[in-house]
């Protein structure tokens, strides 16, 4: 054990728990205990308490205790707090409340106890911790095995663990601090006492209080527990005070434990026995192994257990007291002089968990982290320059916070769509990668599961996997993806986060069904979801259905745009405005082709319409179902006709210069996570005419852009904020933002929030 006492940080709230384990922890010398100061208000925490009384043993300076104190320990406390944990902390005990324990894997760096007091059923720890861990939190469990243990309260709970957690097995025995209150029962109010909490607000004590019910109808008896919801039944008690309790336990005459579950039960039982209280009970629950098999209050059936109880009711005082003086032996294995030899036991094992972790901190180099930001379909325009800038900023990030990482780009193997100019603008420092998808079939995806150790269960029909034909990008440490456009669940070899722009397919229905929800599973199986919105994130919790917890916003980073020289390109030989789009469904085509025909046509517009954008020569394609329509107002627009021009996708300079040169920029879009092209346009001291919608809006506050706005639903709206524009444009340059403005929402400048919220996912 190590040369000084541990310290430690008990973060539970368990009233009667805490009775009999801090004392334990005293008597092996261990002084300093944190002890969190709230908990949280819901159903499964009713016999929870606050205690203080351990603050004053804390070697801590008062601002330290003060923050610590603040903390919601069974959420994600601050990093200020993890840091003073950190700094004073060895040993953190954490029960399976699965945002307590995901915090601290992720942030603790001294020995972690799951403290575990048995589940219902064949449920298994190992089960649990798969179903709520992410991919990242496994495979940093695994990582930190040398110092997380599995504090089981019952020595058998690790037996049916996988190899993970019962090799990790330290035995921290439940235990009660004994109180012979035997000689004060008297058993005169002929009543059965039952226990079922929780009855009308958890379906699990609603059949047991109902099975009670069908049972034992023909006795007397009285219900106790708390209800959060009340119950109608004038024999439910709800929660009585410590008085009223004991009394029960003094005057009842029996009491009945219908518990059967082999890995847990509750502490009411040996309240009971202390209170020398008969106690018939079920047998092939948890008491068995207590010593219960011959006792005479246990009972194999429940038609044994009404003729045992109807035997004490009717005060067949002969079996009452073979019940009673037998039924002491429960007691044997919680008594704390019966728990001190398994406590120091585990202390020391606790206590070498430590010393190990402390050499492995010090002694090992840390290797270089790399992560792989990941385009995962052929995007180009906006979301190709995001992924590069999402790339760029990560770097930058790291570098301000003293923690250099490798970043790799990885894009689809596919020269028609990206070519190496694409990319000169990205740094030397950032690796780029090419790779194509690979599908799996469940079998082979099985087989790499079991190799691999994975997180999850693997049980979909196809997984894919991304192939470099180097090393499946196994040498990164985090995948992140721009979007979460993966048609088959991601075979989870290593932890991903999703960069998610919007959830168009909530307000326009172009994706089929199971592609949606295949999406939407990529999202909740991620380390996190990052927005750029509230609108996005509102999407992502309210329709992809993420915790809040896992949705991080961060602020909109801006593009560097490069000074324009307007003055060495000609001239142009009409005043124009720019509409830059694509061929994507929710760009509003028709009632932009239905603005520009009455823009024109009825209202007498004079400037020219120049369009561009990424596949925009596809605009008046009859193969695109939902464009026909565009096409057929072009070919009876004669305005329309003689005044649209198609350049389709432009180098980044060449559209920047078109840009400048242009009257306004038009954004005719109905719905998405905005645009960059009009804090382009600003940068530029070019206006733009946007649609109006909550994603704009956001981009209008952050930039400070002075947008004019129209109703992307009203064409004639929208044709009348064009003849507007026409007219104010001039005026409006005075009104955009600065160049500092602008430079507010820079790389340089927000890149540090970005590697934030990154390092949390490593």
């Amino acid at each position: 054990m190590t040369d000084r006492p541990l310290r430690v940080m008990w973060l539970l709230n368990h009233t009667t728990l805490r009775k009999f384990e801090i004392p334990q922890m005293e008597s092996l010398g261990i002084v300093e205990i944190f002890l969190p100061k709230s908990f949280p208000y819901d159903e499964g925490n009713l016999s929870a308490n606050v205690d203080y009384s351990k603050d004053a043993t804390l070697n801590l300076a008062p601002h330290e205790l003060q923050i610590l104190n603040q903390q919601n320990w069974y959420k994600s406390p601050s990093q200020e707090a993890w840091e003073i944990a950190n700094r004073h902390f060895d040993v953190m005990f954490v029960g399976f409340f699965p945002d307590q324990l995901r915090s601290a894997i992720r942030n603790f760096k001294g020995v972690i106890v799951l403290h575990a007091f048995g589940l219902a059923g064949s449920e298994t720890y190992s089960n649990l911790l798969r179903r709520y861990l992410t991919i990242g939190e496994f495979e940093t469990l695994k990582k930190i095995s040398h110092r997380f243990l599995f504090g089981a309260g019952y020595d058998h709970l690790a037996d049916t663990e996988d190899d993970f957690i019962k090799s990790r097995n330290c035995f921290l025995p439940v235990g009660l601090s004994i109180q012979n209150k035997s000689s004060e029962w008297r058993g005169t109010d002929k009543r059965i006492f039952f226990v079922c909490p929780r009855i009308n607000s958890t379906q699990y004590f609603h059949e047991i209080y109902r099975d009670f019910i069908q049972n034992f109808s023909q006795f007397s008896y009285v219900i106790g527990g708390a209800q959060p919801v009340p119950v109608k039944d004038k024999r439910v008690l709800g929660f009585v005070d410590r008085a009223t309790h004991d009394r029960n336990m003094r005057e009842l005459a029996v009491m009945f434990y219908h518990s059967q579950e082999p890995n847990h039960i509750h502490y009411h039982p040996f309240e009971a026995v202390q209170s020398g209280m008969p106690l018939i009970f079920m047998s092939g629950g948890v008491l068995d192994r207590f010593g219960g098999t011959k006792l005479p209050g246990r009972c194999t059936s429940i038609s044994e257990a009404r003729e045992k109880i109807r035997r004490v009711l009717e005060g067949d005082d002969r079996f009452i007291e073979s019940v009673r003086r037998s039924q002491l032996v429960l007691l044997e294995p919680m008594r704390p002089e019966n728990c001190a030899s398994h406590w120091r036991d585990g202390f020391d094992k606790i206590g070498r968990a430590h010393d190990l972790s402390q050499a492995k901190r010090y002694a090992q180099p840390r290797r270089r982290k790399r992560l792989a930001i990941f385009i995962p379909i052929a995007y180009r325009g906006g979301t190709l320059r995001g992924a590069k800038m999402l790339a760029e900023a990560i770097e930058i990030g790291s570098r301000q916070a003293g923690e250099d990482i490798e970043v790799v780009l990885a894009h689809l193997d596919n020269p028609d769509i990206y070519r190496d100019e694409d990319f000169f603008d990205l740094p030397k420092s950032i690796q780029r990668r090419s790779f194509w998808w690979k599908t799996l079939p469940l079998s082979e995806a099985t087989r790499v599961a079991i190799y691999g150790g994975l997180a999850q269960n693997v049980t979909a029909p196809v997984y894919q996997v991304p192939d470099d034909k180097i090393q499946q990008f196994m040498d990164c440490d985090l995948w992140i993806f721009v979007s979460d456009r993966l048609v088959h669940p991601l075979l989870p070899l290593r932890p991903y986060a999703l960069v998610v722009f919007d959830y168009l397919q909530r307000y326009e229905n172009f994706l089929p069904r199971d592609m949606n929800e295949s999406f939407l599973c990529s999202a909740r199986h991620a380390e996190r979801v990052i927005v750029t919105t509230e609108f996005t994130r509102r999407d992502a919790i309210q329709y992809a259905g993420l915790r809040e917890e896992r949705v991080s916003r961060l602020p909109i980073l801006a593009p560097r745009f490069d000074h324009v020289d307007v003055s060495v390109s000609a001239r142009p030989k009409r005043r124009f405005f720019i509409w830059t789009t694509n061929v994507a469904l929710h760009k509003n085509h028709e009632n932009a082709f239905r603005a520009l025909a009455r823009y024109y046509d009825a209202l007498g517009g004079e400037l020219q319409c120049i369009v561009t954008g990424a596949d925009t020569e596809r605009l008046l394609s009859p193969d695109i179902p939902y464009l026909r329509s565009s096409a057929e107002i072009v070919r009876r627009s004669p305005g329309l006709k003689r005044n649209m021009k198609i350049l389709g996708e432009l180098s980044d300079q060449l559209y920047r210069v078109r840009l400048a040169q242009s009257e306004f920029l038009w954004h005719a879009a109905r719905m998405d996570n905005g645009t960059f092209s009009v804090v382009e346009a600003a940068h530029l001291g070019v206006p733009s005419l946007s649609s109006d919608y909550p994603a704009m809006r956001e981009f209008n506050d952050a930039f400070s852009l002075n947008l004019r706005w129209m109703d992307p639903a009203d064409p004639n709206n929208m044709a009348e904020s064009l003849m507007q524009m026409e007219a104010d444009a001039a005026v409006l340059r005075q009104s955009l933002p600065s160049a500092d403005r602008l430079a507010q929402h820079s790389l340089e400048r927000l890149a540090r929030s970005y590697w934030d919220v990154v390092k949390e996912c490593l």
